[in-house]
């Protein structure tokens, strides 16, 4: 019996050791979880955490969209990997998610602040936005921080937050509630129904709100410029950080992000409150009668878009004029109607049917080497300016050293259409091309709106209750 007992106690030891030894040698060994850039290649994927927003990450019809979503997806492609999002709903989520390992890496519009430079190491930034107090039109506007009467909603461990503490110590009397259960979209609604007074909000995330909810006022800017950087953490090897570095070199570069910048913010840098009011009432009011001939006639190209060009033209009246001689819904000269077979372009069915299939050849017009959405807008500023004038601008751009085929290079250079030096070469001569470019802008933010609102009536129409059905059972 002792015999056995010394064996086990043998055998006890021996395990023991052994077990202390694999755990030591696994602590020489890297974490499983620990991110590298040799384990998301051999793995093939790249997990990116990201936050839901208009301008970061978000589903529609077509797929996954947002700003951060396609410049990640630049990034898996520019690896050879594919790309995995882990989407959060809150900083604080999103945060633990790259503590913890679940994710390689953070792309989701993140202020660089002296804090979370501390804990994370930041990519090359790739934009730069700034903090903007806001309130409801129409009531007092705050002008600075002692001018703040009413409630102070922000997100918690945002860098709102990190910005308020800072400025509590020369402002003693701020006061501000933070929160982990709304975004920023969630907590401007909460200030146009008026159950807070204000909240902070990043410019380009206003920006693009405000074609929506045109009653969101600026009060002041509470933060100046900041950059925007994607976070890893201090933890890893340097190699992804590496790669963030030679990426962002490269699309800064390619002008990648200047087609991308353009893409979302391009068009929504200037807000007309006016405007956007008119059009949000027009939309409720003027399109539904309008709105089956729209989808009847847009044939492939998406209805919306259509409308938003007609807006654009008319204001959706089919009887428009101008001095120029175009007219009805499309605005259409009378020549570009005869090619169309359009007898009456003051009949509205007519006219949308004329007008997007004029459109259409617009589009079909453009080089195959210019992709979408450019294809798009090289399309609409050829209806508005001509393709003539068009393609001169497209040369300009090249001569400059510009690429012909991106619409963000290619409208800075139709306003030159009006200066001798520049129209005299070219084959067209002289232009209103800041008209075409104006054009073209409306158009895209009209276009935006649209989706949102005819979005949010779908999802009202998927969230309706099914009615109750009686059952009447008889003997």
């Amino acid at each position: 019996m002792k015999k056995h007992l010394k064996i086990s106690k043998k055998i006890s030891k021996f395990v023991s050791l052994l077990l202390m030894s694999t755990l030591l040698l696994l602590g020489c060994q890297p974490a499983e979880k620990k991110a590298s850039l040799q384990r998301v290649i051999d793995r093939g994927y790249v997990t990116v955490g990201t936050i839901f927003g208009l301008t970061s990450y978000y589903l529609e019809a077509e797929g996954p969209t947002g700003y951060e979503y396609e410049l990640a997806k630049k990034y898996a492609d520019s690896l050879g990997v594919e790309l995995r999002v882990i989407p959060s709903y809150s900083l604080a989520e999103l945060f633990e998610k790259l503590d913890s390992g679940q994710v390689d890496l953070l792309a989701a519009g993140l202020a660089v602040t002296e804090k979370r430079r501390q804990q994370y190491n930041f990519s090359p930034s790739y934009n730069q936005i700034s903090q903007k107090l806001v309130f409801k039109q129409g009531a007092i506007r705050p002008r600075e921080l002692k001018d703040l009467t009413g409630e102070l909603l922000i997100m918690a461990h945002s860098s709102h937050e990190e910005n308020l503490i800072q400025l509590k110590e020369n402002h003693s009397g701020l006061v501000w509630q933070t929160s982990n259960e709304f975004d920023s979209e969630e907590l401007l609604l909460k200030v146009l129904s008026e159950e807070i007074d204000y909240t902070v909000i990043d410019s380009n995330t206003l920006a693009v709100n405000r074609r929506y909810y045109p009653e969101i006022s600026i009060g002041f800017t509470i933060k100046k410029p900041q950059s925007l950087a994607w976070a890893v953490t201090k933890n890893n090897d340097q190699s992804i950080y590496a790669s963030l570095v030679e990426f962002f070199g490269k699309v800064h570069h390619d002008g990648t992000l200047l087609a991308l910048d353009d893409r979302y913010y391009g068009h929504v840098e200037e807000f007309n409150y006016v405007d956007t009011r008119m059009f949000i009432k027009a939309v409720e009011k003027k399109l539904p009668k309008f709105q089956p001939l729209f989808e009847k006639y847009s044939q492939e190209l998406d209805w919306r878009l259509l409308a938003a060009i007609s807006y654009q033209e008319s204001h959706w009246d089919p009887h428009a004029r101008s001095y120029t001689g175009v007219r009805g819904m499309m605005m259409l000269t009378l020549p570009t109607a005869k090619q169309m077979g359009i007898k009456s372009r003051l009949d509205a069915e007519q006219s949308i049917r004329g007008g997007a299939k004029y459109f259409k050849q617009m589009i079909d017009r453009m080089p195959d080497r210019v992709q979408y959405p450019d294809r798009l807008w090289f399309a609409l500023a050829s209806y508005n300016v001509g393709l003539g004038h068009l393609n001169d601008a497209r040369k300009i751009t090249q001569k400059q050293g510009g690429d012909p085929d991106r619409w963000v290079e290619v409208k800075d250079r139709l306003p030159l259409l009006k200066q001798k030096k520049y129209y005299k070469p070219t084959k067209y001569g002289y232009a209103r091309g800041d008209e075409a470019v104006n054009y073209v802008e409306n158009i895209r933010r009209y276009y935006d709106t649209l989706t949102w609102m005819d979005d949010k009536v779908k999802e009202q129409e998927l969230l309706k209750p099914i009615e109750d059905k009686t059952v009447t059972i008889t003997e």
